[in-house]
């Protein structure tokens, strides 16, 4: 029972340490006795972004509790968003090339996932994906290796390859937006601790 009733901060002192411990010595009578002084830090920055939902006012906002345990469900509430336009430098297109980023989770900022949400590049990534699963199927297999060399050095059969090949493939589909599943044991809907509010 008494572990159930353990505040917070005795939880935290007794696994996690402080890195910054302020202390003060009070004379009780004729002894010291030392006193610690807690901690708390508190920051205020727009994380969201270009976030869509407009956030409400500064006064109805709350502080939020965040630590390595909880990061993704934080990150997941405020819902970061990116958008912005840069030069197309992609081979045979032109123009500018429009990115749009979201982020729920710390492994959106990985780079696989980033080039995943952008037009152009994650086709790219996809075939680049391809050619390295034709690698690994190639190590050892002499005889997929030499048909595979004895049909490219034919241009009739590159071009008929070619052919096969495009008629293969889907149309291209627009990048996928970053995945929101819910981790096991967290509720669907989790409440944001910054309402947003009607600019209306």
């Amino acid at each position: 029972m008494a572990a159930n009733q353990e505040s917070k901060q005795r939880y935290l002192g007794r696994n996690r340490p402080p890195r910054v411990q302020i202390t003060y010595d009070v004379e009780i009578g004729n002894a010291f006795e030392t006193k610690e002084l807690p901690l708390v830090v508190g920051i205020l920055s727009d994380l969201s972004g270009n976030s869509a939902p407009a956030k409400a006012g500064l006064d109805k906002r709350g502080f939020v509790d965040i630590d390595r345990d909880n990061f993704n469900t934080v990150l997941s509430k405020i819902h970061p968003q990116v958008s912005f336009t840069v030069e197309n430098v992609l081979e045979g297109q032109s123009g500018n090339l429009k990115v749009d980023l979201q982020f729920n989770s710390i492994d959106d900022f990985s780079p696989e996932k980033l080039v995943r949400q952008v037009n152009g590049l994650k086709e790219l990534f996809e075939k680049r994906q391809r050619l390295q699963d034709l690698l690994i199927k190639l190590d050892g297999n002499e005889a997929l290796d030499q048909s595979l060399v004895s049909g490219l050095s034919s241009d009739d059969a590159v071009k008929q390859l070619q052919a096969q090949l495009a008629a293969a493939l889907p149309a291209p589909t627009p990048a996928l937006p970053v995945n929101t599943d819910t981790p096991a044991g967290q509720d669907e809907t989790p409440e944001d601790p910054n309402p947003t509010t009607n600019p209306a």
